[in-house]
């Protein structure tokens, strides 16, 4: 039986057999032969990163190569989406569950992995561990304005989710990203991003 988890622009993403199943779709907009060789590098991309972020933080291991190129075939992770269930939760817990989250990310970015959509939406609580999906948009960048920007995202989700008390969660989050030895630089970085965001708005 093949389960619908989530229909999006770029894949569709359902369950077939216990496994998550994410099936990067056609655009018909583009040549064809083109579409095949972007949906082929992005989908080998994503799991060479999945691979790398596995190993260091809480994320599915790909399963062995599929055979279509345009699939990536992982475990499922029985647990609830976090931008769904953040909020039902007292302050001092979503305050532990942003520690971690902060921690998990000052790994990533100490191996230079780049997730490019840090949203609550892609992370699932699974009892108290918090796993990070979804690389579709990641790359690899030793660069400090990438980690800034990927923080700078986290927090806009933050503040727009779970804005009741995203201050709080966020500085909770920061605490957590102190484990990145680069941690000063890249907070530093994220407030030029900021300025420049409302310079042009």
């Amino acid at each position: 039986m093949t389960k619908i988890l989530q229909r999006g622009a770029e894949a569709v993403i359902y369950l077939k057999r216990g496994s998550v199943i994410k099936d990067r779709i056609k655009k018909t907009y583009r040549i064809p032969e083109l579409d095949d060789r972007i949906r082929k590098l992005r989908t080998k991309s994503e799991i060479k990163l999945l691979e790398k972020a596995s190993v260091i933080i809480n994320s599915p291991m790909p399963f062995s190569s599929h055979k279509s190129s345009f699939i990536i075939e992982m475990p499922f992770i029985n647990g609830k989406k976090l931008s769904d269930n953040l909020d039902s939760f007292q302050l001092k817990e979503q305050k532990s569950v942003c520690r971690k989250i902060g921690e998990s990310v000052a790994k990533l970015h100490e191996k230079n992995i780049i997730h490019g959509d840090l949203t609550t939406s892609n992370m699932i609580l699974k009892n108290t561990e918090v796993f990070f999906i979804d690389f579709g948009l990641g790359f690899i960048s030793n660069k400090i304005e990438d980690k800034a920007v990927d923080i700078h995202l986290f927090k806009e989700a933050l503040e727009a989710r779970h804005f009741r008390s995203w201050e709080a969660l966020f500085k909770e989050f920061l605490n957590g990203y102190k484990k990145n030895p680069e941690h000063n630089k890249v907070l530093e970085q994220m407030k030029k991003v900021e300025m420049r965001g409302r310079y042009r708005h």
